[in-house]
Formats: C-alpha cells, sequence, structure tokens
C-alpha cells in the first residue's frame, strides 16, 4: 500500500504539460507553411490555365486555330492566332540545345565524379557555380556579338556535304544573317550545362561507393564500372537533371529573344530565323491591353509552355517506375 502510495505521489510531481506543448506550435507552423506552399503552386496553375482557355471561352476562337502556322493578331479579316511556330519553334531550339548539352554535362559530371583529382574538382566546380550566375542578357549579349557574326561570315554560303563515290549527301542554305535556329540552341546549351552537370553529379555521388569497390575487386576496369553500374544505377537522377535542363532551355526568353531572329514562320533548315513561346511572350506583351484577343493568345502560348514542362516531368517519372518496376 506504501509503494502505490508513493508511485501516485512521484507521479503527482511530474510537470504537466502546457499551453504551448498541447499545441505543438512548431509542428503547425511547418504544417501551415507547407500547405501555403502547395496552395499558392494550385493557385497559379489554376490561374494560367483560366487565362489561357479565355482565347476559346470568351473570344470564341476554335481550338484548331492554334495548330495553324499564321500568326497575325493584326489582320484586317480578323486576327490570325496560329502557335505551331512557336510551339515548334520551342521544341526546335530545346531539342537541339539538349543534344549538344547533354552528351558534355553527363560526361563532365562523370568525371568530376569518378576520374577527376581533387585539385580539378576545386577549379570545375566554382567555375560552374559562376557559370548559373551568369545572367541571361549577358550570354544573349555574347551571342549577339560573338556567335551570331561568327556565324554569317563563316558559313554565309550553303552548306553541303559530299562523298568521293556518293557525292552530295546534305545540303542546306547558308547563314544570311546569322540569327537563327541554330544560335539560340548554342546559348541555350551553355546556359543549362551547369544545371545538367551539378544534378548528374548528384546523382552519381549518390550511388554507394561500396558497389564501385565491390564491382572493381571483381576485376572489372574503370569504364565497365562506370558503363554497367554507375550509369544503371544513376540513371533515373540523369533523367531528372535533364528534363531540369529542358525546362530551364524552354523557358529560357531574353538570352534565346536576342540571337533566334524572332520570325513566326517554320524553319526549313536550322540555319534560318526562328521564334519560340517565351520571345513572342516578351515581344507582345508591351503591345496588348488586359482582355482583348491578342493577350488572351499570349496566355494560351502560357499554358501550352506551362503543358509542355508538366508533360515532361510526367513522362520521366512513368519512364523511372516502369524501369524500377522491371
Amino acid at each position: 500500500m506504501a509503494q502505490l502510495t508513493s508511485v501516485y505521489r512521484t507521479a503527482g510531481l511530474r510537470a504537466r504539460p502546457g499551453l504551448l506543448a498541447r499545441i505543438d506550435l512548431p509542428r503547425r507552423i511547418v504544417f501551415l507553411a507547407a500547405a501555403s506552399m502547395v496552395a499558392i503552386v494550385a493557385l497559379l496553375l489554376a490561374f494560367i490555365a483560366w487565362q489561357g482557355i479565355q482565347l476559346f471561352v470568351k473570344d470564341g476562337v476554335s481550338v484548331g486555330t492554334i495548330v495553324s502556322p499564321t500568326w497575325n493578331p493584326l489582320a484586317d479579316k480578323g486576327p490570325q492566332f496560329g502557335l505551331l511556330p512557336f510551339i515548334l519553334g520551342t521544341i526546335y531550339v530545346t531539342a537541339v540545345a539538349l543534344l549538344i548539352s547533354a552528351p558534355l554535362s553527363i560526361g563532365l559530371a562523370l568525371f568530376l565524379s569518378e576520374v577527376a583529382p581533387n585539385w580539378a574538382k576545386a577549379i570545375v566546380q566554382p567555375a560552374l557555380e559562376i557559370f548559373v550566375g551568369i545572367p541571361s542578357v549577358v550570354w544573349g549579349w555574347l551571342g549577339i556579338t560573338v556567335l551570331v557574326p561568327f556565324l554569317a561570315d563563316t558559313f554565309h554560303g550553303p552548306v553541303v556535304v559530299s562523298l568521293p563515290i556518293v557525292g552530295q549527301v546534305f545540303s542546306m542554305p547558308g547563314f544570311l544573317t546569322g540569327f537563327s535556329w541554330l544560335a539560340g540552341s548554342l546559348v541555350l546549351s551553355v546556359m543549362v550545362l551547369p544545371t545538367i552537370t551539378s544534378v548528374s553529379y548528384d546523382a552519381f555521388r549518390a550511388v554507394p561507393q561500396e558497389l564501385r569497390t565491390g564491382s572493381l575487386a571483381l576485376g572489372t576496369t574503370r569504364w565497365q564500372t562506370i558503363r554497367h553500374l554507375l550509369i544503371p544505377a544513376a540513371l533515373s537522377g540523369v533523367l531528372t537533371a535533364v528534363v531540369l535542363g529542358m525546362t530551364r532551355a524552354a523557358g529560357e526568353a531574353l538570352a534565346v529573344q536576342m540571337v533566334i531572329g524572332n520570325s513566326p514562320t517554320l524553319p526549313a533548315s536550322i540555319t534560318q530565323p526562328v521564334t519560340t513561346l517565351t520571345s513572342q511572350i516578351t515581344l507582345d506583351m508591351g503591345n496588348t491591353v488586359f482582355g482583348e484577343p491578342w493577350q488572351d493568345a499570349l496566355w494560351t502560348m502560357s499554358l501550352v509552355l506551362l503543358l509542355i514542362s508538366i508533360t515532361s516531368v510526367v513522362l520521366v517519372r512513368v519512364i523511372n517506375k516502369r524501369r524500377l518496376a522491371s
């Protein structure tokens, strides 16, 4: 009986949780911050989607009109809002930029992760951080002053590829002014290289060191370990890096706008001017009035660009899930 009384007295001496402890204020603050970020993103997506469909809902433009190759919002017989040149221009410029940048970025990430000595890492990694911090207008200005004149002067005539026995294999017109699809892709490839490299490097370093050691202990070479072990293990992270670079390239406006020529037509070759969704939005947004069909068409461009980014992210996630399931 005395022991039970002692236990009850000890329990009564314990401090009762105060009001703040019962409320658990830190957890509620963190939850509120996370919920607010989700709400902000959802509101932004809803706003862009609502403004993007006004061209069809309010202005009566048919959905099939946006796949027309004609863009003339000031036509006398009625405005024409064909978005096909901008959609294809965005895809073309981004695709060529990734074809140039992705192999270089992944190779550089492999070099830093598996081959480079410490002194090389100490030089390259800060340089990549500096590359990320360079403003877009600087890249665009370098493109105008260096790249565009170089293309116009060096490849002004037709580009012809021929073989001794077969003859002419490939030909395309030369650069008239240097402002072209290729110029935009080259500038973008340099701009997205640090992003793809950094994320790919983190993906390679996330592979456990024990896997590398075990592979080398079995007698494989460094290249065999990289090819058959490291790259397959880090493939999902590398794909994520490429998608981040793609969205970065597709959303770039100023640097691309300064070098691509901004011609709202379908290009016949990589040497001709082209325009993108972001470039046309920045060019036209100062000439429109809120609520008119022209500005509604710009909102539709924003919605299309958002759908391209979301589709790419979802596609990579599906590929990664199927790869892990298999």
